[in-house]
């Protein structure tokens, strides 16, 4: 059965209403909220991004899954992303080691190399050491995940001989996922690695990443990975309300005043147009915009295209009300989830 859930970077961008921004610590303490709201509504998973930076609040999202798993039973709780490369591999383990024990073993580590790059002169790394940083990193974790006693020589991290690292994960096999764009030789290497891969689908038509998800799985069937560990999840922006045309009309500011913020650091990143976002929102874009039948189809279509084992609906990309981001998540969890679940139910 496909798992439903949400992503968030925590944003904080000025809301239309007022054209203020919500204050890093507001929106912090919405967050908690959204988790526990997200919880009892069903759904799968909440995972939050790490960034360092204005227009996001959260930095640390380890700290503000903690906070979530106290009060939560069911959900899943995951970042999105940890950015590996500028952190030290043995803080990651414990950390989400300790929300899995707050959790009784809901925790997730999703791990990538960071679209943003504000974390590495803040901790020191040179971004020429970008590959390298990710991959190193990436083999140290998946060492400490295996062993208790860790032995290893770093060129980018440091050297540690025969040491334990506690607490260890309630979960025998701790999740460790990683993320990425759609980068094809990205697809590779975590293909090889046979662990799960997430795709953040945020532009174009989410068809475009079939080709990727089929290379990823003949690879981990040529490299002898199993199956049912290989998973394909992808995240894409998107909000729901009751109306579709409201939530078109809603969605647009919030998305615009994030984009437009982005493409000041990026030249290949443009200012959002009404038009590109009403293409975006369309049945071919990126975006999942609309009422709870409107959102589920096109999840339902998405998810049977790409073979999807999990989807996450970045809710919201901007900031919001939160009085309507709670809306839009028990729209999420107690309509548009049951339509998609029944519909796969039924292929069975």
């Amino acid at each position: 059965m496909v798992k439903l859930g949400i992503s968030t970077f925590g944003e904080t961008t000025p809301l239309e209403k007022t054209g203020q921004a919500v204050s890093h610590a507001e929106r912090i303490w919405n967050l908690v909220e959204e988790i526990e709201l997200a919880d009892q509504v069903g759904l799968d998973v909440y995972a939050i991004g790490e960034h360092h930076r204005e227009d996001f609040a959260v930095s640390a999202p380890e700290i503000v899954l903690a906070a979530g798993a106290v009060n939560t039973k069911q959900i899943r709780l995951s970042s999105a992303v940890t950015v590996l490369s500028s952190i030290d591999p043995v803080r990651v383990y414990q950390q989400y080691a300790t929300i899995d024990a707050l959790s009784n073993g809901r925790a997730e580590i999703m791990a990538g190399r960071g679209s943003f790059v504000e974390s590495f002169p803040l901790f020191g790394y040179d971004l020429n050491d970008y590959e390298e940083l990710f991959d190193e990193k990436l083999d140290m974790l998946l060492a400490i995940k295996n062993d208790t006693l860790l032995n290893w020589t770093g060129r980018h991290t440091q050297s540690v001989a025969n040491r334990p690292v506690y607490p260890r994960a309630i979960q025998k096999d701790f999740p460790i996922k990683i993320a990425t764009g759609g980068n094809p030789v990205s697809t590779q290497k975590i293909a090889e690695l046979g662990l799960p891969i997430v795709y953040a689908i945020i532009g174009g038509n989410p068809r475009y990443f079939k080709p990727l998800v089929e290379m990823y799985r003949k690879i981990g069937r040529l490299k002898g990975h199993d199956r049912t560990k290989m998973t394909v999840e992808a995240h894409s922006w998107g909000w729901i309300a009751e109306d579709k045309d409201k939530a078109e009309r809603d969605y647009f500011y919030p998305t615009k005043q994030l984009v437009d913020a982005i493409s000041k650091d990026r030249p290949f990143w443009k200012p959002l147009t009404y038009d590109a976002y009403l293409k975006s929102v369309g049945e071919d874009g990126a975006m999942f915009v609309g009422d709870p039948d409107t959102v589920a189809n096109k999840i339902i279509r998405v998810v049977e295209e790409l073979g999807l084992d999990s989807f996450m609906l970045h809710l919201p990309v901007g900031s919001m009300p939160h009085e309507d981001t709670l809306k839009a998540i028990r729209l999420y969890g107690e309509q548009v989830a049951p339509k998609v679940r029944s519909y796969f139910a039924g292929q069975k």
